[in-house]
């Protein structure tokens, strides 16, 4: 173990002295450059002190000043003495023949103008050379340096810490029970290989997980190799990403190089749709990402049966990986790693409280009822969020406040009591988050108001929380409707209240916009248009169902937010004693929370 160690520590110290050499040759590179930059600066500034026009020329050669004139063959720059003045000066000669015979005339005239005509000497060009070659030299040589840093870093990042095994276990990932009963027969081939072979079974080569990002798709791997006690390799697919051609598929081969060596092991490829997203016949950067495709190709298919390598690769964008990889004998199999249900959520939880302070009247259950589609990322982050303002509050353990104000810091923003607001905007904000409750409490689909506040948060003015106490899996046309005139309530409590409209409601109307689009191009939603899928097809594809199919979309999206609309004013109007009274206590108070909002629905 020592050795190793010894041969680490080497292997760094060299590293270490090859990029220092770079640093210094880069340094002392770009001291070069800016020497020369002055150089050529001065050199051009003295020149032009010397600059005599050609006209200005011609004058002075009529008045008789010209004392000796100076000409190299081939060149049209030629050098002037004038009489009385000590330094030289040049002069660009449009057309060098005519100005000989302009000056022999005036020789010949009695003009005492001595003409002086030189061959340009090889020896003479050699700085116009240099200085004319030289930045394209630097160029080249800032390439080549580039190319070894990146040599270097490829021999680096690669293999840093691959060689280190995994720590987490199963018992470290909660909520994804169906999914590490799934993995439990990769863990079984990475241990016992020959038990499946026997058989007859052929090892997976690749299993491919999806899902949200936050999910928990790196732990999982990890999980698998620890689980395993095999190495774990891992990489990025951005870092296969180069901007010299070759090196990504270069760092492909150099990976499963690796891999083989330590077999068996894992190797896992984080966003691996960097470098696995559809093959193209564009040129470019397009290009070397398909080189680096094809080759990751080649070496998932250059496994042997005794090596027992199993490629685990994680993605958010199933959908833009090239159909090669997913195909049999590549990735395998391919799993889905889900958004914790509350079952899952409350596994979460309990893990990442384990090393939490809390007290006595924080409830995980709730917390687990309250954050419905959440990630895992997103759950531990609560509680960390949680742990810093009971910190900032000095409190002894995590209280139920703090969780609660983590998770409105999580989810809408932080709060932001300093920033001051003109009574108008105060008033357009009550009346707007009043109708969204307002609104939301009269549709039967729609989730219980949790809380309301005109104190703004993160981008938004104010807010309306809903408590989100049950999975989703399936959501009814019903449901989106009633959605939709959720979403719109604020910009319709504002219409009928105030007779205006403001820009407070933009982000409810992007949102609205998606969702009735999704109704028509991609659930089938639209009776006029029936159940069919319009999403992601292309201008050809489209002309099958018509022409002027787009306006057809276009209306139907329309129509449904205009229902929604007015179907939210209706509401409103039908209930506008209790849109005033809330939008009044908003003013009062700032803030509403739920036992407070049903009493306003007692009466």
């Amino acid at each position: 173990m020592s050795k190793n160690r010894n041969e680490n520590k080497e292997k760094n110290k060299k590293n270490d002295k090859k990029i220092w050499l770079l640093v210094a040759l880069t340094i002392i590179l770009v001291v070069l450059i800016a020497m020369l930059g002055v150089f050529l600066v001065q050199n051009k500034q003295q020149e032009e002190k010397n600059v005599l026009a050609y006209t200005d020329l011609i004058k002075e050669l009529s008045y008789g000043n010209i004392e000796k004139i100076e000409m190299k063959t081939g060149s049209t720059t030629v050098k002037v003495k004038m009489k009385n003045v000590e330094e030289e000066k040049t002069t660009i000669v449009p057309n060098t023949e005519s100005f000989i015979e302009l000056v022999q005339t005036k020789v010949a005239e009695g003009n005492e103008i001595e003409l002086i005509q030189k061959s340009r000497s090889v020896v003479s060009q050699i700085p116009s050379m240099i200085i004319t070659f030289l930045p394209t030299l630097i160029m080249v040589a800032l390439f080549i340096m580039i190319f070894k840093i990146q040599g270097l870093g490829e021999k680096g990042k690669i293999y840093d810490d691959t060689e280190r095994k995994t720590k987490i276990k199963f018992d470290d990932v909660a909520g994804l029970d169906e999914e590490k009963a799934e993995m439990i027969e990769i863990v079984e081939f990475l241990k016992k290989p020959e038990k499946f072979t026997k058989m007859g079974a052929r090892i997976p080569k690749g299993v491919l997980l999806y899902g949200k990002p936050g999910t928990g798709k790196t732990l999982i791997a990890k999980a698998i190799a620890g689980e395993a006690d095999v190495p774990f390799i891992s990489m990025s697919g951005s870092e296969f990403i180069e901007m010299f051609a070759g090196l990504g598929a270069s760092r492909v081969r150099k990976l499963f190089e690796k891999a083989r060596k330590l077999a068996p092991c894992i190797v896992f490829i984080d966003e691996i749709d960097a470098i696995g997203s559809r093959r193209t016949s564009n040129s470019g950067a397009e290009t070397e990402n398909n080189q680096t495709l094809n080759q990751l190709l080649v070496e998932m298919d250059g496994f042997s049966s005794e090596e027992t390598i199993i490629v685990l690769a994680a993605t958010n964008r199933p959908e833009m990986l090239d159909k090669a990889l997913l195909r049999p004998g590549r990735f395998d199999r391919q799993i889905t790693i889900p958004t914790p249900d509350l079952k899952g959520r409350l596994e979460i939880l309990k893990i990442h409280s384990k090393d939490k302070r809390l007290s006595d009247d924080v409830n995980l259950e709730n917390i687990a009822e309250d954050t419905a589609g959440l990630t895992g990322a997103e759950l531990e982050n609560i509680l960390n969020e949680a742990a810093i303002i009971a910190t900032k509050n000095k409190h002894e353990d995590i209280e139920n406040s703090d969780v609660e104000e983590a998770v409105k810091k999580v989810t809408v923003g932080l709060e932001k009591r300093t920033r001051v607001m003109s009574q108008k905007d105060k008033k357009l904000t009550a009346y707007h988050e009043a109708g969204h409750a307002v609104v939301s409490r009269y549709l039967p689909t729609q989730t219980n108001v949790k809380e309301v506040s005109i104190i703004p948060r993160g981008i938004a003015g104010g807010y309306t929380m809903y408590k989100s106490d049950e999975d989703k899996y399936y959501i009814s046309k019903t449901e989106m409707q009633e959605k939709l005139i959720a979403l719109l309530g604020g910009r319709a409590a504002e219409k009928l209240v105030l007779d205006d409209i403001s820009t407070g409601a933009s982000n409810d109307i992007e949102v609205a916009t998606k969702i009735a689009r999704d109704m028509v191009t991609k659930y089938g939603m639209s009776d006029t248009l029936g159940p069919i899928d319009f999403q992601g097809k292309e201008p050809y594809e489209m002309q099958m169902f018509g022409e002027n199919i787009g306006d057809k979309i276009g209306e139907e999206v329309k129509t449904l937010i205009d229902i929604a609309y007015r179907d939210a004013i209706s509401l409103l109007q039908e209930h506008r004693d209790k849109l005033d009274m809330i939008a009044q206590a908003l003013l009062e108070k700032e803030k509403i929370n739920e036992e407070d909002f049903k009493k306003f629905f007692e009466n």
